[in-house]
């Protein structure tokens, strides 16, 4: 187990290598391929008034003059034994991890990262155990009443969370909910847990089930599927031949073989959810890092999508290392190799 947790974190450092490199060049080498100069990319970042002389300084001082080899290695040293900048009366020092300071804003980035964390991660726990419970659930009752009103009523429903998009669901349910019977808060007034527990809850027990709606839809029709699958195993009839509560036969020996699938892809939905909800976050004016993210992208802040995007990538790989781990402990038949 030691050996197969270090070879998957050497990955991951590997991985994320990748993904800093692949995240650089998008940015920098390909404005460059372009034919972009170091002025014109520094001239997105200085306002409209700015003249000539105001955007080669401004190019200076971010460091597009230097090389790209030189410009990356800056970010990477920065991460692990943090940077100093020279912002004109004096010099700050940014302590590792730092992954920079806003071009537009000038903040460093791993704070205002760390600030926002906190309502990404309310949203996406409450979300899964919401989209884990009911989906599983319904998926494992119209497995067993396969044919019946409830199971194909419930598919219906499934089919339709899994076409409508986060931001018209969303959208309704602000109108209907919050607008029209006033049953939950303004969404946009985050308070922390800490605070106010059941302030905390009733703001955001829309996003909850707005974002539940669309993942619960996909993990039913993904139980349903494997439940059916299952139940008509040669194993399964064995052990109601032998005289097994059903309840026993459908939780133990089918429900559990099932939830290898459905844990592959909650590893992935929740490592993506973990770097940034952005539909659900901009539809209810969250300020996570899913909002961080949109308004990185505007502003083409490099340093602020370089640190959103080694974040999602950690948590994703984090996430799915946990699932694998889980894998032998759901399914004895897993071994970890």
């Amino acid at each position: 187990m030691a050996t197969y947790i270090i070879r998957r974190l050497i990955a991951a450092v590997m991985l994320l290598f990748v993904v800093s490199i692949a995240t650089f060049a998008i940015f920098f080498l390909v404005p460059r391929l372009a034919g972009m100069s170091a002025d014109d990319l520094a001239s997105r970042y200085v306002g409209k008034a700015a003249n000539d002389q105001m955007i080669h300084e401004a190019a200076v001082r971010l460091g597009f003059n230097d090389p790209l080899v030189v410009q990356y290695g800056r970010f990477v040293k920065g991460i692990f034994v943090g940077v100093d900048r020279n912002y004109g009366p004096g010099v700050e020092h940014c302590p590792a991890p730092c992954f920079g300071y806003s071009y537009v804003t000038q903040n460093p980035v791993l704070p205002d990262l760390l600030d926002r964390l906190p309502i990404t991660l309310s949203l996406a726990l409450g979300a899964a155990v919401v989209w884990v419970v009911f989906g599983v659930s319904t998926g494992v009752l119209s497995a067993l009443r396969r044919g019946s009103f409830f199971d194909r009523l419930s598919m219906g429903v499934a089919l339709a969370g899994v076409s409508l998009p986060i931001f018209f669901t969303g959208i309704v349910s602000l109108a209907i909910f919050r607008d029209q019977l006033g049953l939950v808060g303004d969404v946009a007034d985050w308070v922390p847990f800490s605070e106010d527990p059941l302030t905390w809850a009733n703001n955001l027990i829309l996003p909850w089930v707005t974002l539940a709606f669309l993942y619960a839809a996909g993990y039913a029709r993904l139980t349903r599927a494997g439940m059916l699958e299952t139940m008509s195993e040669d194993y399964i009839r064995t052990a109601r031949a032998k005289g097994l509560p059903e309840r026993m036969v459908v939780v133990k020996h089918g429900l559990r073989a099932t939830l290898t699938p459905v844990m592959t892809m909650f590893g992935l939905d929740l490592g993506l959810l973990l770097g940034g909800a952005v539909l659900t976050e901009s539809t209810f004016s969250l300020p996570g890092i899913g909002k961080y993210a949109v308004d990185a992208i505007n502003n083409n802040d490099l340093p602020q999508v370089m640190g959103v995007t080694l974040t999602a990538a950690v948590f994703i790989i984090l996430a799915n290392l946990i699932v694998d781990l889980l894998y032998a402990v759901v399914d004895p038949r897993v071994r970890l190799t």
